[in-house]
């Protein structure tokens, strides 16, 4: 049976199969998991290099990229395998800022996976389609954030509505900035 928020689910909620890629790219986090899995994901073969991307939170005391970097390098991720940026403030930053980085390293990504928060898979996919080239395969590989927030269970608690309806609302506003540089690619 349908629920009358599954469309709310299915468009935030975005996941694909993974395979062999380019580079993993982290959007500005300080949930470990995301990390976590990178991590497992290079170490199981699927890209050569981790892209974490953050500049300085209050709430760590440090950059998210310093603070993903030391949890992959704690997961036995080599250090030269992590690529920097640390200066994004949002998730369009995380975006552009990475896309320079791959750039300055002469990346030319065809593929991609990006390692998000389930909540705000929609979210990054979005930001990073519209910096990364056209062609560029972007596939998600969401984790489960330290909240447990899932496409199963958000509707069940205050914090995942709450997270939630918030994502709905940040896609809206940031699609408004999006779209006009997106049309102007094509």
């Amino acid at each position: 049976m349908n629920k009358p928020f599954d469309c709310i689910t299915d468009f935030i909620f975005v996941e694909n199969e993974i395979e062999k890629a380019d580079v993993i790219l982290i959007p500005g986090s300080d949930h470990p998991q995301l990390m976590e899995k990178a991590s497992l994901l290079y170490k199981q073969g699927f890209a050569p290099y981790i892209l974490p991307s953050g500049g300085y939170k209050d709430s760590i005391g440090t950059t998210e990229w310093d603070y993903l970097c030391k949890i992959g390098i704690e997961n036995g991720v080599p250090a030269n395998a992590i690529l920097k940026e640390d200066k994004a403030q949002h998730t369009l930053e995380n975006a552009r800022f990475s896309f320079e980085v791959l750039q300055d390293k002469g990346i030319k990504p065809k593929k991609v996976i990006i390692v998000c928060k389930a909540g705000h898979s929609r979210r990054a996919l979005l930001c990073y389609q519209s910096e990364l080239p056209i062609e560029t395969e972007i596939m998600v590989s969401p984790v489960i954030d330290r909240f447990g927030i899932t496409k199963e269970n958000w509707y069940l608690s205050e914090i995942g509505i709450n997270r939630i309806t918030s994502e709905v609302e940040k896609v809206g506003k940031y699609f408004k900035v999006i779209f006009p540089h997106m049309v102007s690619q094509k």
